[in-house]
């Protein structure tokens, strides 16, 4: 199989990936890795860029523990160059503390996000698409511990710069309102959080559909938002909807399906205790 092949496995799965067609997207991934190792040799540079697209599959399915593998194995392969690029270095930086996220484990995760943001500004400037998702990134590693007060600032920045740079509707601007209405929640601006998280619904919809999993996970944190106004029935029927969604996309035992289980089945019980 010739690079080209491996290029074009990869560039379609990252497709599937952004789709939420993950089953299609990681046999193509693995496929494309496995080529790559043949024709390029496990060493080369260029199999980074392929290990770093598994591992954020991997992410996505719940694989956390072969992602880790994956993208340290991907940043000890650029390290090694003569040349090292910071930008790449940076992604993988990045996406491990992105991993740290998933795992729960925010504290950990906050200096792989930092230096995420040293190293992209210092090569691309502080106005740069790629620095906002570094600063929303780190953001969402702080309101994990809490640090509110340091989070929304960069969240806010963070939006600027891709309203500047992508207009009104781009799938980083819905994750940013999504996160910044998370933000609002948590200081107990529940009329904010709610109109943010309606804006991402909205826009999430508009580009993905009814089905996809990024809906589904604006859906769990309304729907987490409509518990604290008392609103139960909404509450009920927004789970419903985001559980349908994880469990058609990830399967019975995938984090996000456990998590939105346990919340439909404590509101259900509050329902009947009504």
């Amino acid at each position: 199989m010739n690079e080209l092949r491996v290029w074009s496995m990869t560039n379609v799965g990252d497709l599937y990936r952004q789709n939420g067609r993950y089953r299609e997207a990681e046999i193509l991934h693995r496929q494309a890795l496995a080529s790559a190792e043949q024709v390029l040799g496990p060493d080369d540079a260029n199999v980074s860029v392929i290990l770093n697209n598994l591992a954020v599959l991997c992410k996505c399915i719940g694989k956390f523990d072969e992602a880790e593998q994956l993208y340290k194995r991907a940043l000890a392969t650029i390290e090694r160059e003569p040349e090292v690029d910071d930008w790449k270095v940076a992604t993988l930086y990045h996406n491990l503390g992105g991993l740290e996220h998933a795992r729960c484990r925010y504290a950990e995760g906050e200096p792989l996000a930092r230096r995420a943001v040293q190293l992209r500004e210092r090569v691309l400037g502080p106005n740069h698409a790629d620095v906002a998702a570094d600063l929303a990134a780190l953001a969402g590693l702080l309101d994990g511990q809490g640090k509110h007060d340091e989070s929304e600032p960069l969240y806010r920045r963070a939006l600027s710069i891709f309203e500047w740079t992508y207009g009104a509707e781009h799938y980083e601007i819905a994750v940013n309102l999504n996160n910044l209405g998370a933000a609002a929640a948590a200081r107990g601006r529940t009329d904010e959080a709610e109109q943010l998280y309606q804006r991402a619904l909205q826009l999430k919809e508009k580009l993905f559909g009814p089905g996809h999993p990024d809906v589904a996970i604006t859906l769990n944190n309304l729907a987490t938002l409509r518990i604290s106004q008392l609103r139960l029935a909404e509450a009920a029927t927004m789970y419903e909807r985001a559980l349908a969604i994880f469990q058609r996309v990830f399967g019975p035992d995938h984090p996000r399906v456990i998590g939105c289980e346990k919340n439909y089945r404590c509101v259900l019980r509050e329902l009947e205790r009504q």
